[in-house]
């Protein structure tokens, strides 16, 4: 297939976009520091529209207030690159779409912009279902410290990300 994305993301984003049509389920995505990444590769795939709802890329702070609803006190508090704000986001990315299952991706892609706290590399993603009990929640920080550019550390969120929107073992309902 021709593309311009690496071959990887287009593979695995066809993996969820069959995963997630054999089920019925549709999916968002709250996209900062992969800038679209990840809505670009499903929508490579014929027949994403069945399955894709919408993204939105929030690299702002103020996007993700605006489009999204995250409190900027959250923000204030936890940072931009934090667990409360990529939850926040995805929960803002199902409230805002007729998905039933959102990503959120927020991260330090660099060269610059990394903390001792927060290093060039650190990326939070958060998923969120439709109906899912708060206490359920997923969230998780990667440091994708052997990407050695800005570029990589995208990718490798992007293949997490979409990783997170693939159905699980007995997942059969939206």
């Amino acid at each position: 297939m021709d593309s311009l994305l690496p071959a990887e993301l287009v593979g695995l984003a066809a993996r969820v976009i069959a995963a997630n049509a054999a089920l019925g389920r549709t999916v968002a995505v709250a996209e900062s520091c992969t800038g679209g990444l990840v809505a670009a590769a499903l929508t490579e795939i014929a027949g994403s529209s069945a399955v894709f709802d919408r993204g939105f890329v929030t690299y702002s702070n103020a996007a993700k207030i605006d489009m999204l609803g995250v409190s900027e006190d959250l923000i204030d508090c936890f940072g931009a690159v934090s667990v409360a704000v990529a939850w926040s986001m995805a929960q803002g990315a199902l409230a805002r779409s007729n998905a039933d299952i959102a990503v959120a991706i927020t991260g330090v892609a660099g060269p610059d912009g990394g903390t001792a706290q927060k290093p060039v590399g650190t990326v939070v993603f958060a998923c969120a279902r439709r109906g899912q009990d708060q206490a359920d929640a997923q969230a998780e920080t990667q440091l994708f410290d052997e990407a050695r550019d800005r570029a990589g550390v995208r990718r490798q969120a992007a293949l997490v990300a979409l990783e997170l929107l693939l159905p699980n073992a007995g997942d059969g309902a939206p």
